[in-house]
């Protein structure tokens, strides 16, 4: 055990990359949480949810290859959701994982599922976090004009004041200690000294490639995750996830839970005592199912 309360697990892909994750302890008689993050985030992003419920819960936070600990792709094109759905199967593969609750932010949520209707078995349960089988073309619009910039900064107060620029609207009522600790999650010192996003910039390759043909039918891959416990958080002010597209999951999957997170866009941080109160509520449908 490390002094940061987490050992880094190590597994190793397919092509060859070493992965890592946070393994933080908890009760071995449970199924232990997966944290999967989103586009540009890393296994930071679920201190929240460590601080809520490691010890009574195993929590396992992982970096996607080309994110935090974990290494860069040698080929950009390989930053696809299905070479990030091979390496999660991989992980619990590897680290002998029977059965995970996931927790999936966007772009880990499209991973959950899409492992989930391959996998069924591993899943116990699942919180997809602000993403559905339809994404708001004006949330990726959003997305594309800021990921792989590779802007820096002189200091953690400037990285701070720039995140708030960027995405002030999603988060309306965070102060300026909210943006700090958002940026130390977000980011890294640089080799130079400088603050730098902690990701690997080339992930925006295939992000802004134009798609091609239609784009595919993600609504077999929710509807695959039913009979377990599923609960999807939707921030109100979300420019990815509608509240249509929450409505019909909901009528989509028998006994979803799905939960709006009050002045929040994407995505909620699950600090939110909502968001906290409602994953407390799936856990407790996973224990009670054993």
């Amino acid at each position: 055990m490390q002094d940061t309360g987490f050992e880094v697990l190590e597994w190793t892909s397919d092509d060859g990359l070493v992965l890592r994750c946070r393994d933080y302890p908890g009760r071995m008689d449970r199924p232990p949480i997966l944290c999967i993050p989103g586009l540009t985030r890393n296994a930071r992003d679920f201190e929240p949810v460590v601080d809520a419920l490691a010890g009574e819960w195993r929590v396992l936070c992982v970096d996607l290859r080309g994110r935090g600990q974990s290494d860069y792709a040698r080929d950009s094109a390989s930053y696809m959701p299905m070479r990030y759905v091979a390496d999660i199967a991989a992980l619990l593969e590897q680290a002998e994982l029977e059965r995970v609750v996931a927790i999936g932010t966007s772009l880990g949520g499209i991973v959950t599922m899409l492992l989930a209707a391959m996998q069924l078995e591993r899943f116990a349960g699942a919180v997809l976090n602000d993403i559905g089988p339809e994404i708001e073309e004006t949330g990726l619009a959003r997305i594309r004009d800021y990921v792989g910039q590779g802007r820096s900064f002189p200091t953690w107060m400037h990285a701070a004041r720039a995140l708030r620029e960027q995405a002030g609207e999603a988060h309306p009522d965070h102060a300026i200690a909210d943006w700090l600790r958002m940026a130390k999650r977000l980011m890294c010192v640089g080799a130079g000294g400088r603050i730098v996003f902690d990701y690997d910039m080339k992930i925006a390759e295939p992000f802004a490639a134009p798609p091609a043909g239609e784009a595919p039918d993600l609504w077999p891959l929710l509807r695959a995750l039913s009979g377990r416990p599923v609960l999807v958080l939707r921030g109100e002010l979300s420019d990815i996830l509608s509240g249509a597209t929450l409505d019909r999951m909901a009528r989509e999957v028998p006994g979803l839970e799905a939960v709006t997170v009050p002045r929040t866009g994407h995505a909620p941080t699950l600090e939110e005592p909502i968001a906290q109160q409602a994953i407390s509520r799936l856990l407790a449908r996973v224990a009670e199912a054993g």
